[in-house]
């Protein structure tokens, strides 16, 4: 038997025995193999790097546009003109960071709606504007010009000057808008045009405290949203038009706002038919719900809303089976906390639209669907007189003077006096019907107003409480 161990298999270079081991070229041999598979991978799948967020920005990308805009800057009378009012500044002072710099120009954001060229944008980015330069991605400027533009909704329709084929994007709906999915804003930030940024929906159906009044409908992101980004596209994981970027929480980060673009599309067809957005009714009035009057009615805890004290006689809540009493409880699905919610929501409804109601009626909810309407051309008078209690005559210079004052009215006790001039409202100027009906409807569901008076020569400021 032969115990004898095998030699190794051995080489002779210069006199030195060499053992031959092959799993360090092995190892060699394979990590060599894994990375050519993984390059070859890594350039001939593009999921790894052609995302959705890549294939968005470049079918939409095109349709978004950088404005600038050049303004006439002038010295204001003692009331100043309606843009240039804290009424409207304040939208974007104390709640939100504003793009409006106090220079004559400014930078903001458009998407292109239709074949036709119309941008869909913020009204702050172009008030006031003497011209507006709109510029693609691809290059070319085009100037623009205004279709329509609204305040309150912050909504404004452009108009581009050519008749070069131009790329758009059709608006979506948010109806089906889910909080957590991705979305991704395109814009021009500080001037660096077509910037992208992505993140998340917040939060949907968003209502924020401003100085003067409470916002609602926003919908909440976190995607970087900064000065010059207002007015661009929110687009979803799809690529569809979800929202148009209005505003940032000041001194923050990652909190920014959208209008939701059924909002936003409801606007511009007003603006497109009419130049403007009429203010509605529903042919009924508020009042406050307090705790005192909820134990009266006997409520449950839980209902706040608003009591319907008065349904006008063929309007669209009598003609919907509303009456005097209801509690409204609930509108469009967002609940109400009080009369003056439902007044600012009301600001932001157009005419025709369908509001689903909420309401609270003999011990129970019912649903009830109603049509708003628009508003009468001579209800300014008829809100001033019901409202403050004096009947005015509209002079030769479109201001309105003080013709009768009721008796214990809240004019009455706030001395206004018979001729008294009526120059503005809570800062809005009174120029004509429009105007003056603008600024009674704002004092719904307030309780107090700050009237500025013309009297002998001299301009006063009185406090009128309405209740």
């Amino acid at each position: 038997m032969n115990n004898t161990r095998p030699k190794r298999k051995t080489s002779s270079q210069g006199g030195r025995t060499c053992s031959l081991s092959v799993a360090p070229l092995w190892r060699a041999v394979v990590m060599g193999s894994f990375w050519l598979i993984a390059s070859t991978v890594h350039a001939q799948d593009p999921f790894l790097r052609r995302t959705a967020t890549v294939e968005v920005v470049e079918r939409r990308g095109p349709a978004v546009v950088s404005i600038t805009t050049e303004k006439i800057l002038s010295p204001s009378n003692t009331l100043g003109s309606q843009r240039n009012h804290p009424q409207f500044n304040r939208y974007f002072s104390d709640l939100f960071e504003s793009d409006r710099p106090n220079t004559g120009s400014n930078l903001g954001s458009g998407v292109i709606i239709s074949e036709s060229g119309l941008v869909l944008t913020n009204e702050h980015v172009v008030t006031r504007a003497s011209r507006i330069d709109v510029r693609l991605a691809d290059g070319r400027s085009f100037s623009a010009k205004i279709i329509g533009a609204d305040p309150t909704n912050d909504i404004a329709v452009l108009m581009i000057e050519t008749d070069e084929a131009l790329p758009w994007i059709p608006p979506g709906e948010t109806t089906d808008i889910m909080v957590g999915e991705p979305v991704i804003a395109i814009g021009n930030p500080f001037g660096l045009s077509n910037t992208v940024t992505t993140g998340v929906v917040s939060a949907i159906d968003r209502s924020v405290q401003g100085a003067e009044r409470m916002f609602h409908g926003f919908i909440q992101t976190d995607a970087s949203i900064n000065a010059g980004n207002s007015g661009g596209p929110l687009l979803n994981a799809e690529g569809t038009l979800i929202g148009i970027n209005t505003a940032i929480w000041g001194k923050s980060e990652g909190i920014a706002f959208a209008i939701p673009i059924d909002s936003a599309q409801r606007v511009m067809e007003e603006l497109i038919e009419h130049g403007e957005v009429p203010p509605v009714t529903l042919g009924l009035e508020f009042q406050r719900l307090d705790p005192a009057l909820s134990e009266v009615m006997e409520l449950p805890n839980n209902i706040g809303g608003a009591l319907l004290s008065r349904v006008h006689p063929g309007g669209a809540a009598e003609r919907a089976g509303l009456e005097r009493g209801d509690v409204l409880a609930e509108f469009d699905g967002r609940r109400i906390e009080g009369a003056r919610q439902l007044f600012e929501i009301l600001q932001t409804m157009t005419p025709d639209q369908t509001i689903e109601l909420k309401v609270w009626r003999d011990g129970k909810f019912i649903q009830v669907d109603l049509v708003a309407q628009k508003i009468p051309e001579n209800v300014g008078t008829q809100l001033a007189h019901r409202l403050l209690g004096f009947e005015l005559n509209q002079l030769d210079s479109n201001f309105y003077a003080v013709k009768r004052i009721r008796n214990g009215s809240p004019a009455h006790q706030s001395a206004i006096e018979k001729g008294d001039v009526l120059l503005g409202v809570n800062g809005l100027p009174l120029t004509d019907e429009a105007s003056l009906k603008r600024a009674m409807l704002s004092l719904q569901g307030r309780d107090r107003a700050l009237i500025m008076i013309q009297r002998d020569g001299g301009r006063y400021h009185v406090n009128v409480p309405l209740h």
